[in-house]
């Protein structure tokens, strides 16, 4: 009967990757320590009772026993000593004091006191999600928040305090949480928020360390043993094994698993149970997770949607996901940037409401600063009305070009430096792009966005030039454990941007495909045949990571782009012959599938970043005047999908009454889930009088294999 209850009670350690085999040898191995581990029971503290260890009757001694071996998971040998131990005394008499130099020294990572910029308190709750949608996996980052509008799928809250407590009286602690978001969400603030107050002693009162890891200090390390992993973040603890040392509740944080050098794969990691024996550190976190190594300690994993999926579901028992700013959180974000200049503020927040997209985008934390300080300096620096043609920006290759302008512009630099003229202006601008626009660029293709000196090294990234006020206002420098320091861009989309300028510049003198970086491949001649290539490059990317690259490469053709960054990135009128030969290449790509995809899409965001609104326009006109069913043509479902994806109106209802073929509709089916209500007239005997409402609503999110929480 026990060993049927040991089965029952610990599917963590078949999700762990043990074997039944084990699961039984533990069961039959528990006849023999039930006796005394009942004796000892009997003397355990109240306060060790309220840590699941107490007194009580035979069965719940037997769930209590049995709680403790599916929370460890590890071999056999070491059960009738787990049973004995409690938080405290694995550290010995001198716990406490450890315990306490480590708070401090977390508190002066982190920083003592609350260094939050812009609303804050989204991040005192998490949304509960139970999985992620093809959206989330397959998505670049602003295709998911334009096709949802900003907004995140309905879903329960958990409060920051109890992220890690069960959720009902019948379920138990998660073991491994992921929260995700997408760039510039705030994970890593999330993640500092929490560890700050945890060394207040306000939140993870359960725990007795936190141990915080970023993968950007991971990637330093080819090889790593566990005990070295956790010293290197807790050295107080010493050199004696951490399967003893580290106390039964201890949370290991993994941030920013997206940025990960290797990808994890589940799949072919062999096994290690050993925490002294150095292994591949893709391989350490493996074990981690699946509980081979410290299966006492939970392990929470902050990562964007589409890197979480390489985490099988099996082994995840509880996501969350970081809520963007609703409208009144924007407004108190640019509140923040510009507390002394109502003028300012109020010009700000009426152009960013001008353009709903870029509104929209608003809702991710780190665009909505990047936006308020382009149009900041927007401004402060019209000068008349040759200016006022030029703004507010209405793509984001506008809003992104004025921010490079503030950057040239060396706005915020330090007050009796002599202002740059043009030449240092242009020729800091083309170096800067030149160095660092190949490094962005190559590393879109592998999926890098954390750089380290040996890859600028190995790039030709001059190492002096990343001290320069250019630089510093598109990338984030940071020390790692390993006395290295680690390059970021300040956001995903500033590395896309430099990345198109660098693509923009080198496809003028390239003979061979920038693609290839070994340079081997078929002579390319010409800008269109490389615009060519990368439109192609972009749309086979089934995970839209070159989307927002190929929007910008675009936006650059564009008249009023080419008239804000002449002289400093671009030449005047360069590639302005080809814009025309551009659009027809792009729409050349909307061809006749069967549904139209999230890449169909993206080419309409780039004509409208071209400047090129044709074939929208038309579209549109035909809404209007209801004459839809003579368009529908690829490009013309494309550009109706496209609508109904950006319109406001067409977001809130879509009058398709009388328009579309259902052999039409099925085809914009992807996209019609986007909208809220629709109105359109079946064929007949499909059951619907005509002219009646169906709503749609998004797809329900696919679920990943049966989290315990739930």
């Amino acid at each position: 009967a026990v060993g049927g209850l040991g089965l029952l009670t610990c599917p963590r350690l078949l999700d762990g990757g043990h074997g039944r085999q084990q699961v039984q040898a533990l069961s039959s191995q528990l006849l023999e320590v039930i006796p005394n581990s009942m004796r000892k029971q009997e003397v355990r503290t109240g306060r060790e009772a309220g840590q699941g260890h107490g007194t009580g009757s035979p069965a719940e001694q037997v769930k209590a026993l049995m709680d403790l071996l599916s929370g460890k998971g590890s071999q056999s040998s070491q059960v009738p000593q787990a049973l004995d131990r409690t938080p405290d005394s694995s550290l010995g008499p001198c716990s406490n004091s450890m315990i306490q130099r480590h708070r401090k020294a977390l508190l002066s990572k982190v920083g003592g006191g609350s260094e939050l910029a812009g609303p804050w308190h989204r991040l005192a709750s998490l949304l509960l999600v139970e999985g992620l949608t093809d959206l989330q996996l397959r998505e670049h980052d602003f295709t998911q928040v334009e096709a949802t509008r900003g907004g995140g799928r309905p879903a329960r809250t958990v409060a920051l305090d109890r992220l890690f407590l069960p959720l009902s009286r019948v379920s138990v602690p998660p073991r491994v949480s992921i929260t995700i978001g997408v760039a510039g969400m705030g994970k890593t603030t999330l993640v500092r928020h929490f560890v700050r107050l945890w060394a207040h002693g306000q939140v993870g009162k359960d725990f007795s360390l936190v141990l915080p890891l970023t993968f950007r200090d991971l990637n330093t390390h080819e090889k790593l043993c566990a005990d070295r992993l956790i010293c290197s973040v807790f050295p107080h603890i010493g050199e004696p094994s951490l399967a003893v040392a580290v106390p039964a509740r201890a949370l290991l944080i993994l941030d920013g698993l997206d940025e990960c050098r290797t990808p994890l794969d589940f799949s072919n990691t062999v096994a290690c149970m050993d925490p002294k024996k150095e292994i591949p550190v893709d391989h350490l976190i493996t074990n981690i997770i699946r509980g081979n190594l410290f299966p006492e300690v939970s392990i929470w994993i902050t990562s964007r949607p589409s890197a979480s999926g390489q985490i099988p579901g099996g082994l995840v028992d509880r996501m969350t996901e970081i809520r963007g700013f609703n409208e009144e959180e924007i407004k108190v974000c640019l509140e923040q940037m510009f507390p002394e200049d109502q003028a300012l503020l109020g010009w700000v927040l009426s152009q960013v409401q001008a353009d709903r997209a870029l509104y929209l985008m608003c809702t991710v934390p780190a665009f909505c600063r990047l936006m308020g300080v382009a149009l900041g300096h927007l401004w402060r620096s019209r000068t008349g009305p040759q200016d006022a043609e030029l703004w507010p920006p209405r793509t984001l290759c506008e809003l992104y070009s004025w921010y490079f302008r503030m950057a040239l512009s060396g706005e915020g630099q330090e007050k009796g430096k002599a202002s740059p003229r043009i030449e240092q202006v242009a020729h800091g601008g083309r170096k800067m792009v030149g160095t660092l626009g190949r490094l962005a660029f190559h590393g879109l293709l592998k999926k890098k966005y954390v750089f380290y000196e040996q890859d600028m090294k190995a790039f030709g990234v001059d190492l002096a030039l990343l001290q320069g006020a250019l630089c510093s206002c598109f990338l984030q420098r940071e020390e790692t454990l390993a006395s290295s320091v680690a390059y970021c861009f300040s956001h995903l989309s500033l590395q896309e941007f430099v990345a198109a300028a660098y693509y923009y510049g080198a496809s003028r003198r390239a003979i061979f495909d920038l693609f290839t970086e070994s340079g081997v491949s078929w002579p390319r001649l010409g800008f269109l045949t490389h615009f060519r290539s990368a439109a192609q490059r972009a749309i086979q990317a089934e995970d839209g990571r070159l989307d927002v690259f190929l929007r910008f490469l675009s936006g650059l053709l564009s008249p009023r782009v080419n008239a804000l960054l002449a002289g400093s990135l671009l030449a005047q009128g360069e590639h302005q012959a080809y814009r025309t030969q551009v659009a027809e290449l792009l729409q050349g790509c909307l061809r006749p599938d069967a549904a139209v995809c999230a890449r169909d899409i993206n080419v309409l965001h780039c004509l409208h970043e071209l400047q090129h609104t044709e074939l929208v326009r038309s579209v549109e006109e035909a809404m209007e005047s209801g004459a839809l069913a003579r368009l529908t043509g690829p490009p013309h479902r494309a550009a109706l999908a496209y609508l109904l994806q950006v319109s406001d109106a067409c977001a809130q209802e879509a009058n398709l009454s009388l328009s579309l073929s259902q052999s039409v509709l099925q085809s914009l089916l992807p996209q019609l889930l986007y909208c809220r209500k629709l109105r359109w007239a079946p064929e007949r005997g499909s059951g619907l009088r005509k002219g009646q409402r169906r709503e749609q609503k998004p797809s329900p999110p696919h679920h990943r294999a049966s989290p315990s929480v739930f």
